[in-house]
């Protein structure tokens, strides 16, 4: 599963790309590495325009994982969209894209392969999903209510596939896709799971 990733291109490149109406960042850093229950940008869809703000990286985990826990560390990929728990935020109202320009998979022996859309590592977005959420996530920090984020993952294209065979993030790489993921009917939006195609990711040395 991805567990880092970077988005290290401009704030007002997002807002360009994504065409967002109302920015609730800040003075955004580049952030090189970003890491489970990091703080990071994501765009959501509202009734005025697209919005985007800060949020935490790690849906809320499903119960049946958190028995016998007090706390709860979220789950970063979200792959089966079939299940209940997942299926309550695949409508419009709670799908995201999340901006990055670099992700990493995890190879044993060799430590984390890094990945972008091209070599100069362009803005590119995941397709997300996001609620607001009051638990535990780290037991010294106590209760806390966060806007929570994660991505949907999908079988691995050849690229991604002899450093990770189970899966890779789902990428969206025109207006079109984005469009339809932040809007369309829960049939039209799923259609967007599914692997990027081979000669659209390649392999780089890291964040730049």
């Amino acid at each position: 599963m991805c567990n880092l990733y970077s988005m290290t291109s401009s704030q007002a490149a997002i807002i360009d790309l994504l065409k967002v109406w109302q920015d609730k960042t800040g003075n955004m850093p580049a952030l090189p590495g970003i890491y489970p229950n990091n703080l990071a940008p994501v765009v959501t869809n509202t009734p005025d325009g697209r919005v985007l703000s800060m949020m935490r990286w790690g849906m809320p985990t499903p119960p049946q994982y958190l028995r016998g826990k007090n706390y709860d560390k979220g789950v970063t990929n979200v792959r089966n969209t079939k299940s209940p728990h997942w299926r309550r935020w695949l409508v419009p109202e709670h799908r995201c894209v999340v901006p990055f320009t670099a992700f990493s998979e995890f190879q044993r022996g060799h430590g984390n392969r890094w990945f972008a859309t091209e070599k100069t590592q362009p803005l590119a977005v995941f397709a997300g999903i996001w609620t607001p959420w009051t638990s535990v996530r780290k037991v010294k920090d106590g209760e806390t209510s966060d806007e929570l984020f994660a991505f949907l993952t999908t079988d691995p294209n050849a690229v991604v596939a002899p450093f990770h065979p189970k899966a890779m993030p789902v990428i969206l790489t025109t207006p079109e896709e984005v469009d339809a993921w932040l809007s369309a009917p829960v049939p039209e939006a799923m259609a967007l799971q599914r692997p990027l195609a081979d000669d659209q990711l390649v392999l780089i040395e890291g964040p730049e």
